[in-house]
């Protein structure tokens, strides 16, 4: 799963990696959980890759209380071409979920009690990106309300992520990222060719303070390292 992560920038080099023609404004975010805004890229005709803010949590249009948003904050690979909330959207709706890492939690023991220690991955070109692979959904409410809204695809972990979660976020290199967001672009095997996981040569993990815990708590500090965990559980 992918439940908490970072976006820092600087502005001027992720509008060059997403070859961005124009952005929504946003500021650096050490903890981005669900439910918040987030900035996604998608591809707006006749623009061409730009930088949106939506609400974190998938509502599909079909939804009849937006509470569904609550559930939907990731989509499984597997599975994405076929559940009902998620099709429409991987067939015409997709957008990538620019982060310059994300957490992850490990369940652990320590002195003979369960525990989880917070992960944080980052590429190993560190100050990089990572290109999500993301669904979106445009929601009206009863009062006429327009809301759009994200989800975060997810696969099987790579070596990397193996020892820590059982999951983690599909990332996509930059040739893949016109192919992925162009919306003639609909054959869902052809799709799903791009959602496996990344290469374990391209990220960096390490332990991090229980304060991400807490999606309060905000600052760099939160990606700094930490004593790495002993005993691990299971």
């Amino acid at each position: 799963m992918c439940g908490r992560y970072v976006l820092y920038g600087p502005q001027s080099r992720l509008t060059e990696y997403f070859a961005l023609r124009d952005c929504a404004a946003w500021e650096p975010r050490y903890n981005i959980a669900p439910q918040s805004d987030i900035l996604v890229v998608r591809q707006r005709p006749e623009v061409g890759r730009v930088g949106q803010s939506v609400r974190w949590g998938l509502i599909p249009r079909w939804a009849k209380d937006p509470a569904i948003g609550l559930k939907l904050n990731n989509a499984r690979a597997e599975t994405v071409a076929e559940k009902p909330s998620f099709k429409a959207g991987f067939e015409r709706h997709r957008c990538l979920i620019p982060a310059n890492g994300f957490y992850e939690w490990q369940a652990v023991s320590e002195d003979g009690k369960a525990g989880n220690q917070p992960w944080y991955i980052r590429p190993a070109n560190d100050g990089g990106f990572f290109a999500m692979a993301g669904l979106l959904a445009a929601w009206k409410s009863p009062d006429g309300t327009d809301i759009v809204s994200a989800c975060v695809i997810t696969t099987t972990p790579n070596e990397v992520m193996a020892p820590i979660h059982d999951r983690m976020p599909v990332f996509l290199a930059p040739g893949q990222f016109d192919a992925w967001l162009d919306p003639a672009c609909r054959d869902p095997a052809g799709l799903s060719r791009f959602l496996l996981p990344a290469p374990a040569e391209g990220m960096v993990a390490y332990p991090v303070s229980r304060r991400v815990s807490n999606a309060r708590n905000e600052g760099p500090d939160l990606i700094d390292r930490t004593e790495q965990p002993t005993d691990k559980k299971g």
